[in-house]
């Protein structure tokens, strides 16, 4: 992989947190807010202020993320509450997703961006199937930086011994689905511990805090910077007297890198030319790569339209009219296999039909069971034939082109996620 391309969206951090309910991951985030000073005076005299009305003594910091009116009247999260926060050293985008299990659909939704998952684990009560499912879906999704917090430490005092059974209860089930790449903290979101401060009930941790570890981890390596992928979205064709023989192709670049004069092929008619030009609103560039959306001009008159694909010549994804997927339904309307569905795939939309699952997976036990079809939350395995040919890769190699959305064509709704995986 090429190290030698930097990218700005490496000082953003996009993270979630997930686990069972009531294992404070709200209360995190407010933490977070809080120590870190990424909240205003108003919002924390208003929660100040709900506190007390609740006959609470301390400051209820989960109210900075639980902000449906459903969710403060059962004290839970049912839906995903994003946030925004910067420190000195980087930005972060945090989505907080649901514990319930009827609520998996959501928690997909904040991991399909994801570059980090924090798992939440209650200190009393170990590593439950919640925590399991979430750990999985994250997995699923293709996040490769999993930071388990065992919270609540202050109510089994602080113990090493409970900290280091959950870290070896956990560590089981990560090496099931082969998890590398997983780090454990104990903390106490409620008085501050290990989130910003280290407090003073944890010297016997010597490993870094949660925003420690938020502000260090480096994620750059996980973006394909081997495999130009240009999606076409607009042809530019300026209506000028100056530029009328302008023809730019605009889009963002997915993943990869592209300079002028290098080889590229049009997919998918397999028609090949040069970059001529990389134009952004700030000029011309020589080299642009993932994730800058650009104009490119090529040097030959070629037949290229929304939908079609620019990648480097050599490099080619796979280009099918069948293939198999993952999906995630997420429409309360089960899969309808007598029924047409609309495929969207990076910037090409087509008919498609699916097949009868293969089967569907019980995300608490990993267990492929037989299903007739999928219903909302559910997770399976899906044949889908669609009218025009789509350029696929992997998704564990490029979640660009190995994700797409599934469209209700009637209603317009978005029914279902889906992930290939060959």
């Amino acid at each position: 992989m090429n190290k030698n391309i930097s990218c700005d969206s490496t000082d953003l951090l996009r993270f979630i947190t997930a686990g069972s309910v009531d294992d404070g991951k709200s209360t995190l985030i407010g933490r977070l807010l809080h120590d870190s000073k990424s909240i205003f005076e108003d919002q924390l005299s208003a929660i100040t202020r709900t506190s007390r009305k609740r006959g609470i003594g301390n400051i209820d910091l989960s109210l900075l993320t639980d902000g449906l009116q459903a969710e403060r009247e059962q004290g839970i999260t049912i839906d995903v509450a994003y946030r925004y926060f910067a420190t000195p050293k980087r930005k972060f985008i945090i989505a907080d997703t649901p514990g319930h299990e009827q609520y998996t659909r959501n928690m997909v939704t904040g991991a399909s961006t994801a570059d980090l998952v924090i798992i939440l684990i209650d200190a009393r009560k170990g590593v439950l199937t919640q925590s399991r499912r979430h750990t999985y879906l994250a997995h699923l999704m293709g996040i490769s930086h999993i930071v388990v917090a065992i919270n609540k430490m202050d109510l089994v005092d602080y113990s090493h011994a409970v900290f280091e059974k959950i870290r070896q209860d956990f560590s089981m089930f990560a090496d099931q689905l082969g998890l590398k790449n997983v780090t454990y903290i104990p903390m106490s979101a409620l008085n501050g511990d290990m989130v910003v401060e280290r407090g003073k009930k944890l010297s016997w941790y010597k490993n870094l805090t949660l925003i420690d570890l938020l502000e260090s981890v480096s994620v750059d390596q996980d973006t394909n910077l081997l495999d130009f992928r240009f999606p076409i979205q607009l042809v530019c064709r300026p209506q000028t007297e100056e530029m009328h023989d302008f023809r730019g192709y605009m889009g963002r670049i997915e993943s990869g890198s592209i300079c002028v004069g290098d080889e590229v092929t049009v997919l998918p008619s397999g028609l090949s030319s040069h970059i001529k030009e990389i134009v952004t609103y700030d000029g011309f560039l020589n080299c642009a790569n993932a994730p800058q959306s650009v104009t490119l001009t090529i040097k030959d008159h070629l037949d290229i339209s929304r939908g079609d694909m620019l990648v480097r010549t050599g490099k080619i994804p796979r280009i099918n009219k069948e293939f198999e997927a993952t999906l995630c339904w997420l429409s309360e309307q089960a899969l309808d296999l007598k029924r047409k569905y609309l495929v969207k795939h990076t910037t090409k939309i087509v008919k498609a039909v699916v097949s009868q699952p293969s089967y569907r997976i019980d995300v608490n036990t990993l267990n492929h069971e037989p299903a007739d079809t999928l219903r909302m939350n559910d997770i399976g395995r899906v044949t889908f034939r669609v009218q025009q040919p789509l350029m696929c890769d992997d998704y564990q190699y490029n979640n660009a082109t190995g994700s797409f959305i599934v469209i209700d064509e009637l209603s317009n709704n978005t029914v279902a996620a889906g992930m290939i995986f060959s």
